[in-house]
This record gives C-alpha cells, structure tokens and sequence, in this order.
C-alpha cells in the first residue's frame, strides 16, 4: 500500500538539488503531496518499497510520516492527524472564547531556551504556542460578533473577521493533541506563518472598515474596541512570530539552521527578542529613517542628540521598539520643522531604571494608566519594581500639543470629517493627513486606514501615540506626554526588559 515520507534537503545543498529530488520521486510513481514553505522540503506519497533510490542522494533526507506508518500497522484508513482547516462552529468559538487568557510575559517567550533548540525544547515551543493563540482568536471573533451587525456587515470589518475564521479553523485540528513529532512541528510552523501573513494589513483595514460606519457606533465605543483588539493583535502575532524565529534558528531542522550549534552565544537574539537590545542604536536608525522623510517633504531635517545613558541593554523586541521610536520621533520632527525650529536639536535622554522605580518618570502619576482602561485580551502585564527597565526621553521645540488637543492624545477620534471626506480607497491619503494634529486637526482613524500600514510616509505624522502607548505597555511600560503650548514637548517612554534573563531558559 502507499506510505508517505518528508524529504527535506540536508545542509548545504542549493535548490537545483531539491528540484531533483523531486523529479526522482516523480519518476519513481511518487506524487507531491505538500511542499513546505519555510525549509526545502516537500512530503511526496510513494509506492511501497521504492524510496531507497532517494536515500541514496547525500544531499537530501528521507524520513517516513510518522501517520503513514500507523496506518502500516493494521489501519487500512489512517487519519491524517493535521488536515489544513477544519470547519469552525459556534458551540467550538464559545467553548475556547470562555476560556482565560494567558498574560504574555517576555520571560514567557525565552522559556524554551537559546537557539538552536533541541527536539524536545522546539516541539515545547510549538505546544505552548498552540495552548495560547486558538484562545486568543476566538476571543478576537466574539469580540467583532459583539459589535452592531451593521458594522459587521462593513467588507472591511468582513474582511477581518473572516481572516480570524479561517485562521481558526487552520488550528482546530491541532485540539485536544499535542505536537509530537519533527514533522508535526514543520506543518505547525507553516499554519503560524500563514497567520502571520494572514493578519498582517489587519490594523489599516479595521481602522478603514470602522471609518467608514462611525455614523453607526459611538467614537468612545470605537477607542475602546481598537485599543483591545490592537493589544490583542500584538501578543498573538508575537507568539507566533517568536515560535517561527526559533523554528528558524533551531539545529533540528539543517536547512534552516543559522546559528552553529557549537557557538549557541553566537547571538544575543532568542527568537525575536534581543536579549542585549541597545536603545541608543535603535534611536539612531529611527532617526536615519524618518530624517530621510522629512527632509524629502520640507527640504530640511532636525539633527537628534542623544545624551544621558546611551550604553544601557535590555531585553526586548527591536520591532516593537522601533515602531515606537518612529512614531515619537515622525511626531518630534514634523512639529519642530513646522515650527521653524529645525536648527533646535530633538534632545533624546536615555536613562536606566534604579531600584524601586515603580512610578512613571512624570512625578505623582502611576506606571500603569487607568484611563480607558481594558480588560480580556489586552490585560495590562503586573511587574514588580525589579524589573529593569529603561526610560527615554523625547524633547522637542514644536511648540507643544494645543489645550484643545491634549485631552484627545490618546483617542482613535473619528468624528471631525464628515462623509465627503472619505477617500474612496485605504490607498487614498485622507484629507486628515495634511492638517497638523498638534492643532487638534488630525483624525488617527482616517490616517491608519489611509495609509495601508506603510510608515514610509508623512501620513502618519502625529497619529502615533495610541499605537505606540499599546506597544510600550503589553509588557508593562508606557508612554507620557508633558507639553508646554507655545514651547515643546516632553514624551517619556518606559521599556520593561527581563530579569536574569539566561535564569528564564
């Protein structure tokens, strides 16, 4: 009877190699039954008895499916244990919907070790990351469901709660199971790379869909279900990106393998953290970035000053860091420009926490905001005041956020255009993107889903805080904002790193 076996590409060999092992299988009665993104590799269903044509090649593996060899031993019907979706009912969204939710930690996400893992620490990964993000995703659905069925009806808002359906169903079949074999972890580390690809636009197009019915749902509704679902979004896209990285990054798999395992310290990375991240090198690079885009639009470009501590490490993830900084300093840079103050430097202080800073850098207020405060998905991480942190401070000449302005910083507002003023596709910038939100002009709704997620523009400029105060805060940091109207203003930003972080691993 037909058995059927992975065959992945041994280190080393390019992809002419694999095209022919192919082609061998091929001419051998196999057929392809599966190839796999992330490594050179493909699953192919042979004949009994004929693969020992390609374990002769040294340049690739083969190894039987461990489900095809249980149905060898007296099953004539195996069941595939992971087909590619299973349909997802409402009974199974309520039952993983009622259950809790798992506060991310980042100590959470170095658990499994250093890379390049070893079998057993991979398919922990791969398990611990499937106990989280079905949860996680149907929470997401119940939430869109809780929403006016008018604004459900919106494409956009179709569009992604479609997105959670179908990555839902492509997790339903790992339930009640556990990943147990190499191979098993392959085809999982396939589903988390099509979630990640899956979600990846869903910000822009949330904010267009929910542009587009305001008239249907009240701003303060709309603030509070963004801010959840944007929280949301970040730990579930972190714990399947963290879980790829490593897949990635892990000796189990040579095709992939980066690091050599006899130099695991090769690295200061464990997935998608960096456990030696300096602060100081990711100012720089922002600055270089949104410089670049200031000086294309005005002609000019402020100069950035780094001062204070700007040798500190911690842990933490560059992503996350730098869409921050990008954000802070697009704000910092079009403000000081359009003020006339582009020969002011943007001052930016680096300073590492001592011992029993729990307090925001601004005197009085608590660590964690309490306004707007949510719940569920996006529950704000508890630290202890040991945990190292670090503190970055953001001044500018831009002459500060107006009165009327400042009480709505925080605010996904959407009410001051009216219907004319819509662009008729994400891809047409909005008429908010060419007032000055300093001014209290702006409109975070319109300037998300105008700009289809690409930072590389102005558009942006000034919309930034919810979404950064949402990155900071996931693992317990934050984002403050003084402003002295007339002058400049002070942005504080707070990045809590890990404790003893080779003692987590």
């Amino acid at each position: 009877m037909p058995t059927m076996y992975n065959i992945t590409l041994k280190q080393n060999a390019d992809e002419a190699e694999l095209n022919k092992a192919k082609e061998t299988a091929k001419s051998k009665g196999g057929v392809i039954r599966h190839e796999y993104k992330l490594i050179k590799g493909f699953t192919v269903e042979f004949p009994n008895d004929t693969v020992h044509t390609l374990e002769s090649n040294d340049h690739i593996h083969v190894e039987q499916d461990a489900t095809a060899a249980a149905g060898l031993n007296g099953d004539a019907h195996p069941e595939r244990p992971f087909p590619p979706t299973t349909p997802v009912d409402n009974e199974r969204i309520a039952q993983l919907a009622a259950k809790p939710l798992h506060t991310l930690t980042l100590a959470d996400l170095v658990r499994h070790g250093r890379p390049p893992l070893n079998t057993a620490s991979l398919l922990s990964s791969a398990n611990f990351s499937l106990s989280l993000i079905p949860i996680r995703l149907a929470h997401r659905i119940q939430a869109l469901r809780n929403l006016p069925f008018i604004v459900v009806s919106n494409p956009h808002i179709a569009k992604i709660y479609n997105n959670y359906m179908h990555s839902l169903s492509t997790l339903l079949p790992y339930s009640n199971r556990s990943i147990q074999t190499l191979e098993e972890e392959i085809q999982f580390t396939e589903v988390m790379a099509d979630l990640v690809q899956t979600h990846s636009n869903t910000i822009p197009t949330m904010a267009r869909g929910l542009l587009e019915s305001r008239r249907y749902i009240a701003p303060d509704i709309v603030t509070r279900f963004l801010d959840e679902h944007l929280r949301a979004r970040i730990g579930t896209r972190l714990i399947a990106e963290q879980h790829i990285a490593l897949h990635l990054s892990s000796q189990c798999h040579d095709t992939s393998k980066i690091f050599s395992a006899a130099d695991p310290g090769a690295t200061s990375h464990i997935g998608v953290i960096d456990t030696a991240l300096r602060p100081a090198d990711i100012v720089r690079q922002c600055e270089s970035f949104v410089g670049e885009i200031c000086e294309l639009k005005y002609g000019v470009r402020p100069t950035v000053v780094i001062n204070g501590e700007p040798e500190t490490r911690i842990a933490h993830v560059p992503t996350h860091l730098e869409y921050i900084l990008t954000e802070l300093l697009k704000n910092a840079f079009r403000a000081t420009v359009e003020q006339g103050q582009e020969r002011e430097p943007i001052e930016v202080t680096i300073a590492a926490d001592r011992p029993l800073t729990n307090v925001s850098p601004i005197a009085g207020q608590p660590l964690t905001q309490t306004k707007d405060e949510v719940t569920s998905d996006s529950a704000r991480v508890q630290v202890d005041s040991s945990t190292p942190g670090v503190t970055i401070r953001i001044r500018d000449r831009g002459g500060g956020i107006s009165p009327v302005a400042y009480p709505n910083i925080w605010a996904y507002s959407f009410t001051t255009f009216n219907d004319d003023e819509v662009p008729s596709s994400p891809s047409s910038p909005p008429a908010a993107v060419t007032m000055s939100s300093r001014n209290g002009n702006s409109d975070a709704l319109n300037a998300i889903s105008g700009s289809g997620g690409d930072t590389s523009s102005l558009a942006g400029l000034g919309y930034g805080l919810p979404l950064g105060r949402a990155y900071a805060e996931h693992f317990g940091g934050g984002i403050w904002v003084q402003s002295l109207w007339g002058w400049g203003t002070d942005v504080y930003l707070k990045v809590r790193g890990l404790r003893d972080v080779e003692e987590k691993h």
